[in-house]
């Protein structure tokens, strides 16, 4: 026997199922899946917290924060690479953007810019189109200044070597 439930039924069979509440759209794991898949587009970032180390090959196609420890290298084309005020990495970093807060020990490329901020510290070499070193940051190293074509991408010029 299929009859609806009504409010004003005071006696409703165990049989007949208690209406639902609509529920909400899935859980963030199943919704946040297809984001991954595009997160260069979309900008989302990767974050190696201060609890983790990780040794070996980092790479990857969205922008990585690191407040961990990193040994090996790390490539991320195109993307932007920061080493928060934690972090300190031991490798070499290749990205389009390099952000040091922390401590870096190991060459650092960069096709747009490196920004090293005060209370940065980076040892090794730097090779970019462009470069910011803050009042306080400590920098030990060579300094490859490449011109920059006009589309974002560096073209090779004569090397600007440097020594701060």
């Amino acid at each position: 026997m299929n009859r609806m439930w009504k409010p004003s039924q005071q006696d409703t069979p165990a049989s007949t199922p208690t209406p639902e509440a609509p529920r909400s759209p899935a859980p963030p794991v199943a919704s946040h899946e297809p984001a991954r898949a595009t997160a260069g587009v979309s900008g989302e970032q990767a974050t190696i917290t201060k609890g983790l180390f990780i040794k070996g090959e980092i790479t990857g196609t969205e922008s990585l924060t690191i407040d961990g420890k990193v040994e090996g290298s790390i490539v991320l084309n195109g993307n932007r690479c920061t080493v928060g005020r934690n972090g300190q990495v031991s490798a070499s970093i290749t990205a389009r953007e390099v952000v040091v807060l922390g401590k870096v020990r190991g060459n650092v490329s960069a096709t747009d810019r490196v920004d090293i901020r005060a209370e940065g510290a980076v040892t090794g070499d730097v090779s970019a189109a462009r470069i910011s070193i803050e009042d306080g940051a400590f920098f030990k190293g060579g300094i490859d200044i490449r011109k920059s074509d006009g589309q974002g991408k560096a073209a090779a010029a004569e090397p600007v070597k440097a020594t701060v």
